[in-house]
């Protein structure tokens, strides 16, 4: 396929970005359009955002004391409200909204979710300290700061990891777990076709005792304590390291460069921006510009979206989660976030809800994950919704031929056309198959 293809610009808008109100503002190089947000990315404003530490604080709070209506829950749960809706605005009215779907696949990949005490006020920081800063430089620098993050430390239980031979395991019957270093091989680094072994999980374990965080009030933030580490030495597949905080930035920057990881990235990176099924010839190419530029993530970004593949028709293509689905709806309506309860409820129904991932892997990333009947069912309620809601802003077929162009459908176009009002053709575009689809 050329770039200059007369489905280009859908391509870029909606199976990129976030969908653009007009075609014509991505302009007549696509590529070029998607690629110059990755290298001049709008910075994302979170001045008086709650941060990492006094999330901690609020948590440890929490914990102390009992009650629903504590008021320590009361502010945690105000300030993610507060920063969900910040996040929310900046990409419904970002110029660069490539820029916030790389952002989001980096903090689905290291996922923390809200689902116990000491990470309910953690999932925006998390996002904000250690993605955000880092999503277009190295992946080793990217890798470290979500590894040692407060909200990942907390979320996978290494801020409790204490090994057994150290000072302090000595003394408490709690030892060594090893959910921070199991998903690190499996999710975050080299995959679960990497060979890695039990005994190598096992030693990583043993290597990140003594990273954790929120120890006291004074120092609620990430912090290495000797007292909890395990002596001597380790071995994390084939490759030995010492003892002490440094052996932590030697094996990550190991698993950073393993060919493994690579491919481990590339594979999940096609398939979350292009297609299910991967093509092999992108995912090897986006893999070898990974291994040979050392992990530089624009880079591995411009490898991706600079690949004709990338740019190749997918059908029926890829299903938009949820929470794309709510922020495309509001770039193409221009419609501002306000409080954002009555969204979170939506997301909730149709199967996202929001800052609460299933499981350390993040939201899933294949059609079949999404668009099962009752699923397809709730999302034709919400476009329902939406319609009544806000069918007046705008004029649905009109919208349809900025936004899609020529991937506009001949049935989905009659469909609009012959819609007896404005809040039935704002319906119809948002249940069609263009909007629900990447």
């Amino acid at each position: 396929m050329a770039f200059d293809d007369a489905f280009a610009p859908a391509i870029a808008s909606h199976r990129f970005g976030l969908s653009q109100i007009s075609l014509a503002s991505v302009g007549p190089d696509p590529r070029a359009w998607v690629l110059g947000q990755l290298r001049s990315p709008a910075l994302f404003d979170n001045a008086g955002l709650r941060d990492s530490t006094a999330a901690a604080a609020l948590a440890r709070l929490l914990r102390q004391r009992s009650g629903p209506q504590s008021d320590e829950r009361r502010q945690l749960r105000e300030g993610n409200l507060l920063a969900l809706r910040r996040r929310w605005q900046h990409q419904i009215e970002t110029a660069t909204p490539v820029y916030e779907r790389w952002v989001m696949f980096w903090a689905n990949h290291f996922t923390v979710a809200a689902i116990k005490n000491t990470t309910a006020g953690m999932v925006w920081p998390f996002e904000n300290e250690a993605i955000r800063p880092h999503a277009m430089g190295r992946f080793a620098p990217l890798l470290r700061a979500a590894t040692t993050h407060p909200g990942m430390l907390f979320y996978l239980d290494n801020a409790q990891s204490i090994g057994p031979d150290s000072r302090a395991g000595q003394r408490r019957a709690r030892g060594l777990n090893e959910n921070l270093a199991r998903e690190l091989l499996e999710l975050h680094t080299v995959g679960v076709r990497s060979g890695y072994t039990q005994a190598d999980v096992r030693e990583l374990a043993r290597l990140l005792t003594g990273w954790t965080a929120g120890r006291s009030p004074q120092n609620e933030g990430a912090q290495f304590v000797p007292a909890l580490h395990e002596p001597g030495r380790k071995t994390v597949l084939g490759r030995t390291y010492g003892e002490g905080p440094e052996a932590l930035d030697a094996v990550l920057n190991d698993l950073a460069r393993h060919p493994a990881t690579a491919d481990h990235l590339a594979d999940k990176l096609v398939r979350h921006f292009v297609a299910d099924d991967p093509p092999p010839a992108l995912v090897q190419a986006v893999s070898r510009r990974f291994r040979e530029s050392d992990g530089d993530l624009l880079q591995t970004a411009e490898a991706l979206f600079g690949h004709e593949q990338a740019w190749a028709a997918h059908r029926p293509g890829k299903a938009r989660r949820p929470e794309e689905l709510l922020l495309s709806a509001h770039r193409l309506l221009q419609l501002p976030m306000g409080t954002p309860e009555r969204e979170i409820g939506a997301l909730t129904t149709m199967g996202q809800p929001v800052g609460r991932a299933p499981s350390p892997q993040g939201w899933p990333d294949r059609q079949d994950d999404w668009l099962s009947p009752d699923a397809l069912l709730k999302r034709v309620e919400w476009a329902v919704a939406m319609g009544r809601g806000a069918g007046s802003l705008a004029d649905a077929r009109q919208l349809a031929e900025l936004a899609w162009g020529p991937a506009l459908s001949r049935d989905t176009r009659g469909q609009i056309a012959r819609a007896e009002s404005g809040a039935q053709a704002l319906t119809l575009l948002l249940a069609s198959p263009e909007f629900q689809r990447r």
